[in-house]
């Protein structure tokens, strides 16, 4: 039987982009969560829909279905003035912050320059395929 929107699904996984880990259980306790209200990515709950308790599976999630394709206008480039405050500010760092609406967003410095600083928009995993190892731990 599918597993139903609003389920507790319990699954254990690993998360390898190009073969190299990314993500995976904690301390070997499954992850927890409601399928169908958007706490995983939709290609994930996609694929899992027809597994049951105890069954294990390597899925690939390609880009799109996962955090999207990248986007070259995500990019943005502003005055180093805007992160005075910000100690040791440096490239790859990925800064919290709220945009004009009070709404938090996140990016990544990809560049600093004396005067300025190039941002990413983009999530950390735009562009790549994600390759799961998954097993179905229980359906509650």
């Amino acid at each position: 039987m599918p597993i139903e929107i609003n389920q507790t699904v319990k699954i254990m996984f690993e998360v390898k982009v190009d073969g190299v880990l990314v993500d995976g259980s904690r301390s070997n306790k499954p992850f927890e969560f409601s399928f169908g209200t958007g706490q995983v990515i939709a290609g994930l709950e996609s694929r899992i829909i027809n597994m049951k308790a105890g069954e294990a599976a390597d899925i690939l999630v390609p880009a799109a279905e996962a955090y999207g394709e990248y986007n070259s206008n995500a990019i943005e480039i502003l005055p180093i003035e805007q992160f005075t405050g910000i100690d040791d500010l440096k490239v790859g760092m990925q800064i919290q912050a709220q945009d004009e609406n009070d709404q938090p967003i996140q990016f990544i410095v990809k560049e600093i320059g004396e005067k300025e600083v190039t941002i990413d928009f983009n999530h950390p995993l735009a562009g790549k395929d994600l390759e799961y190892k998954i097993k179905i731990d229980s359906l509650l």
